[in-house]
């Protein structure tokens, strides 16, 4: 899965980089580098602008939405702590996201995410008793940062729903640090994973789907719902093309933001030979 990721890219650079028509941001765009499920996130996305008319075209947009995807007929806004990511296996079939899929996709901007390896243990102790504490200890992860190994924008795939909250209720807050008041609709968005290349499976079996930015114009057409034609846009990422290190246990703690969170750690644990290595 896509816990948590670093998305730091300036704005502009964002209006730029994706070819944006409309900034429809409020406020400011700070960057991130420990983005967490229920946050605010820059999202890409082709929509009719509000109030234009039936036949008027999409336009490509900047916006941020809630990390969560919350499906239309949600009672609460808490479900989407649940659903920040969405296999692509199964994602044009799951009641929660095939219509999404169909007609709200977008793209998520990241400098890259965060995976957690599982330290092994260093050898069998000849105590039975002292065997028997270290199996009942919490394994050790290591954190790892994984980002293009060419420093390009990382565009994740997603999919974005809105949803309203009940006239008749306050919303709740999901752990989000703001009420959501009745009747207000919210944007919330989910991030569609796939199985990881070898070099990477070492640290999880899982990973973002990243779309090329030769689809990005076909991926985010909201006039594109052919599944299959859909599906054919997302091709996993190839070895060799993501760089990994590991990073500060830092990250552990969603209070913690600031450059170095991507900065490779002085040591760790590595799946590979070289312990502190990039793959």
């Amino acid at each position: 899965m896509c816990g948590r990721y670093a998305t730091t890219r300036a704005r502009q650079e964002l209006l730029d980089e994706f070819q944006v028509q409309l900034d429809a941001v409020d406020g400011d765009i700070q960057p991130d580098y420990n983005v967490a499920p229920t946050k605010q996130v820059p999202v890409v996305l082709n929509r009719r602008p509000k109030d234009a008319l039936e036949e008027a075209a999409a336009v490509r947009q900047l916006r941020t939405v809630r990390w969560g995807l919350v499906p239309s007929w949600a009672k609460d806004l808490s479900i989407g702590s649940r659903m920040i990511n969405a296999r692509f296996e199964t994602v044009h079939e799951k009641p929660s996201y095939r219509r999404a899929f169909a007609r709200r996709r977008c793209l998520l901007p990241a400098d890259g995410y965060f995976e957690w390896y599982t330290l092994q243990d260093q050898g069998e102790s000849p105590d039975p008793a002292e065997g028997e504490k270290k199996a009942k200890k919490k394994p050790q992860k290591q954190p790892y940062f994984i980002r293009p190994n060419d420093g390009a924008v990382m565009a994740m795939a997603g999919l974005y729903e809105l949803w309203k909250s009940p006239e008749g209720g306050s919303g709740g807050s999901g752990g989000s640090s703001s009420q959501v008041g009745p009747g207000e609709w919210v944007w919330t968005c989910t991030v569609i994973t796939t199985d990881a290349p070898d070099d990477l499976g070492r640290i999880h079996d899982r990973m973002p789907m990243i779309v090329e930015p030769d689809r990005w114009d076909a991926w985010l057409d909201p006039a594109l719902t052919e599944t299959e034609q859909v599906r054919s846009l997302l091709v996993p990422a190839m070895a060799g093309t993501m760089d990994a290190y590991p990073v500060s246990k830092a990250v552990n703690n969603v209070r913690n933001n600031g450059p170095e969170l991507i900065e490779p750690a002085l040591s760790g644990d590595s799946p590979g030979s070289n312990s502190d290595g990039l793959f």
